[in-house]
């Protein structure tokens, strides 16, 4: 022990996020879809009869502090475990002892797990004989989708519940609790907030409970008191969170889902919406050439021969980028986009390409029609290539009746043209 450790306390210097954690139930804010009165997890917290949980959703919504709401209210022992740092020696450790004080003095153990999309394999293979034994009950949290990073036997034997955003409304009241704890939070402070400072906080924390605390707690505690009363002010909320927390990661689900969104609002015939759609892309750091791919294989896929200039605009747009770069290639980009979106739809080009591919994978390769091979390779006029061929330019509106399929799939249709926009119909 140091001079000064009897006198610290963790608690002073934590974050205002950390210690406005809940401690109980009806401290928790939000979840009530999950935890709501009657609703089953909240009555397996409160008869302490806790299954293995995995917790799915994004920052700030309460993983963490729904875990630790857990811990303070089960009699079993909670262990809070490192994905990163917690090797599988560390983890065998963990599990051994848990048997032991589970079989000896009949206690149980409860393991905690933040990040656990972090887990390799072999860490999720050592904990999972004594997840399916009952040794250990786990409890792991994650902003990842928990099928693209667990293994299917660890969340077999777990329930999965999905945490979502916050509203504006248990944002505020976050913050309201923080502003009025004087023991744990701000009360100690005669604080002051703007309706504009409010609006601002609320909408650019966007759900994340733990960002508005954040901007909260640098805002009251960087502005000096003016006769005792520190006024925050848009200009000072503005200072203390100046970025949107936009919900997007690039290597998680909901990269998929935005571009998801994007793609069908432009298919969907939705200029409003694919421009949002766009603009969060964008504004997310998404690599503007895998968003300009998008938008080449759409002019194709979804309007293709209804507007064939809208494959065009795309291309030119792909070009602009190449040439300009950003942020001047969004207006090109943006073009493309509501070409798109505004044209009319026609799918019978990847219908088309599909319905022949498909059958090319099931039928044998048919045989080149004679009169349709090459003759200019040696000995092919003895072969008979070429003869009987028609040069359609030689015949009325330069087309003439010739079977150009082989003789065994004659018949055979691929392409049916849709009749929307300037794409003839099948008639």
């Amino acid at each position: 022990m140091n001079l000064f450790s009897a006198t610290f306390d963790q608690h002073q210097v934590a974050p205002l996020a950390e210690r406005m954690r809940p401690r109980t139930l009806d401290e928790y804010i939000g979840q009530r879809h999950i935890l709501g009165p009657g609703k089953l997890l909240r009555r397996a917290i409160e008869a302490d009869r806790i299954s293995s949980l995995i917790l799915y959703g994004p920052s700030g919504t309460g993983k963490t502090s729904l875990a630790q709401v857990i811990a303070s209210q089960t009699t079993s022992h909670f262990v809070r475990i490192n994905a990163v740092t917690s090797g599988v020696k560390e983890l065998r450790e963990i599990t051994s002892q848990a048997g032991e004080d589970l079989h000896l003095y009949g206690k149980r153990t409860l393991v905690f797990c933040d990040e656990v999309h972090r887990f390799n394999k072999s860490q999720q293979d050592a904990l999972l004989p004594s997840v399916e034994n009952g040794t250990i009950t786990f409890i792991g949290a994650t902003t990842e989708n928990p099928f693209f990073e667990l293994n299917s036997a660890l969340l077999s034997r777990s329930t999965l519940f999905h945490l979502e955003l916050l509203t504006s409304a248990e944002v505020r009241l976050g913050l309201e609790k923080a502003l009025n704890d004087a023991e744990r939070g701000l009360g100690r402070y005669k604080v002051e907030i703007s309706p504009q400072a409010w609006e601002h906080w609320l909408n650019y924390a966007n759900g994340d409970l733990r960002r508005a605390l954040n901007a909260l707690e640098l805002a009251v505690m960087t502005t000096p008191a003016a006769e005792g009363i520190r006024h925050i002010s848009l200009e000072i909320a503005e200072e203390s969170i100046q970025q949107r927390a936009l919900r997007f990661d690039k290597s998680g689900d909901n990269h998929y889902d935005i571009i998801s969104a994007f793609i069908k609002s432009m298919r969907g015939s939705d200029p409003d919406a694919a421009l949002y759609w766009l603009a969060v892309l964008l504004e997310a750091g998404e690599d503007p050439r895998f968003i300009m791919r998008r938008i080449i294989v759409h002019a194709s896929e979804d309007v293709g021969l209804a507007d064939p200039l809208v494959m065009l605009q795309a291309q030119a747009a792909a070009n602009a980028l190449e040439w300009v770069g950003m942020p001047e290639a969004r207006i090109p980009m943006a073009q493309a986009v509501l070409a798109i979106a505004t044209a009319p739809k026609s799918n019978s080009t990847v219908e088309g390409i599909d319905n022949a591919l498909a059958y090319v994978k099931k039928h044998p390769t048919g045989e080149v029609p004679l009169h349709l091979r090459s003759s200019n390779y040696p000995g092919a006029d003895k072969l008979g290539n070429g003869q009987g061929y028609l040069y359609p330019h030689n015949y009325p509106n330069h087309w003439v009746k010739q079977s150009y399929l082989p003789s065994q799939i004659q018949g055979q249709v691929f392409y049916t043209p849709s009749g929307m926009g300037k794409e003839p119909s099948k008639d």
